[in-house]
C-alpha cells in the first residue's frame, strides 16, 4: 500500500508518496499547468488515496485527482496541524506530516460535496457576498446623512422605490463632493439589487423545492433562500452522529475553557462553515423579530430567556444552535419543526 499527500499552494503543489514502511517512493514539486497531476499520478496505484488540505483552490485539484482514478482526502488543514505537532514548517515537512497521519488512520478529513453541489452552492455564496456589499454601501449613505444632520426620508424601506427617490431629492443638502459620492453609491446599490434579483431567479429556476426544502422551510426564520443554502451547505445529513455535531459544523457551538470547577463560555467558533453559520444566525435573527406575533414559540421563549441575561448577541447565538440541532433532527426523520415537547409546530 502507498500513501500520498499533495501540500498544495496558490502556484505549485509538493506531493509526497510513501510505503507503509514510511519508505519515500517519490517527492515532487508539481507546478499548476494543464496535464502536470495527471502525470504525476500515473505512477500512483490506483485506487489509493490522496490527501490535501483545505485550501483555496482545492476544486480542481480534487477532479485531477479523480479522473486520475484516485480517491482526493480533503483535510481540515488546522486540526492536521495540531496533529502533526511540529515546530517547523516547510512544504515537505507538511506533505510528511499529512502522509504521517494517514498511515495512523487519523487523518482529519473534511466532507468533499459532489462536483454538482460544489457548482450550485455557488449561487446562494454569491448572494450572500453581494447582500454584504449591498449593506455596507446603504450603511455609509446613512453615515453620510447623519454626518451633516440631515433627516432621512419616514419611509418603511428607505432604500425601496419610493426612499430612492426621496434620498436623491435630498442630495443637494450635502456638500458638492460628498453629493457626487453618494449619487454613485446609490446607483451602486440599484445595480447590486439587480444582480441579487439574478442570482435568486437562476436559485429558483434551479432549486427544486424538493422534501429537504420544504422540510427546512418550517423552521422559524427560514424561507427559501434560507432553505436553500442549508440544504447545499449541509449536504447529506447522514454524515453527521448526532444533532449536536451539525451544531458544532454549523458554528454555533460556543468555544469552552473549563478547569476544575470553573466553565468559560466564550464567542461561537470561527473554524466552521461560515456560510452554514451566517444562513443559521440570519434565520435565529428572522426568528427574534418574529417572537411578538409567536410569543409562545420555543425560538421566541428561548432568545427572551438568554437575552434577559447574555444579552442579544449571545441570544441569538442560542437560538441559531437550536435550530441547527432541529435541522439535524427534521432532515434525519423526515418531519417538519415543532417545538420542543409539542405535538403540532408553533
Amino acid at each position: 500500500m502507498q500513501y500520498t499527500a499533495f501540500d498544495v499552494h496558490k502556484h505549485y503543489t509538493w506531493a509526497r508518496v510513501e510505503q507503509a514502511d514510511g519508505k519515500v517512493v517519490r517527492e515532487k514539486r508539481i507546478l499548476h499547468e494543464p496535464g502536470a497531476f495527471r502525470r504525476f499520478l500515473t505512477g500512483v496505484e490506483p485506487g489509493s488515496s490522496i490527501a490535501m488540505e483545505t485550501v483555496g483552490n482545492w476544486y480542481w485539484i480534487a477532479d485531477e485527482i479523480e479522473a486520475a482514478g484516485c480517491q482526493p482526502q480533503l483535510v481540515h488543514a488546522y486540526r492536521a496541524k495540531l496533529m502533526a505537532g511540529r515546530v517547523n514548517k516547510s512544504d515537505r515537512l507538511d506533505a510528511q506530516g499529512l502522509v504521517q497521519l494517514q498511515r495512523a488512520g487519523t487523518l482529519p478529513t473534511v466532507w468533499i460535496p459532489p462536483r454538482d453541489i460544489r457548482d450550485m452552492r455557488e449561487l446562494p455564496r454569491t448572494r450572500m457576498v453581494l447582500v454584504a456589499q449591498r449593506t455596507r454601501l446603504k450603511n455609509r449613505i446613512h453615515a453620510t446623512f447623519s454626518k451633516y444632520g440631515i433627516p432621512l426620508p419616514e419611509v418603511s424601506d428607505l432604500f425601496g422605490k419610493r426612499g430612492r427617490t426621496e434620498l436623491r431629492a435630498r442630495l443637494g443638502s450635502l456638500p458638492p463632493h460628498t453629493e457626487f459620492v453618494t449619487a454613485r453609491l446609490l446607483a451602486q446599490i440599484e445595480q447590486l439589487t439587480q444582480e441579487i434579483v439574478a442570482v435568486e431567479q437562476r436559485m429558483a429556476d434551479l432549486f427544486e423545492v424538493d422534501e429537504a426544502i420544504r422540510l427546512l422551510m418550517t423552521l422559524p426564520g427560514v424561507g427559501f433562500i434560507l432553505a436553500s443554502v442549508l440544504r447545499t451547505e449541509i449536504g447529506d445529513i447522514s454524515r453527521f452522529d448526532r444533532g449536536e455535531h451539525l451544531a458544532s459544523y454549523a458554528g454555533t457551538v460556543p468555544r469552552i475553557h473549563a478547569s476544575g470547577s470553573h466553565r468559560y463560555y466564550g464567542p461561537l467558533r470561527a473554524d466552521v462553515n461560515q456560510y452554514l453559520k451566517w444562513a443559521l444566525v440570519e434565520a435565529a435573527n428572522g426568528a427574534a423579530r418574529q417572537r411578538r406575533t409567536h410569543p409562545r414559540r420555543h425560538t421566541s421563549r428561548l432568545y427572551e430567556r438568554v437575552a434577559k441575561r447574555k444579552g442579544h448577541k449571545t441570544a441569538i447565538g442560542a437560538v441559531a444552535r437550536h435550530l441547527a440541532e432541529a435541522t439535524y433532527w427534521m432532515l434525519t426523520k423526515g418531519e417538519p419543526y415543532r417545538d420542543p415537547g409539542s405535538s403540532r409546530g408553533a
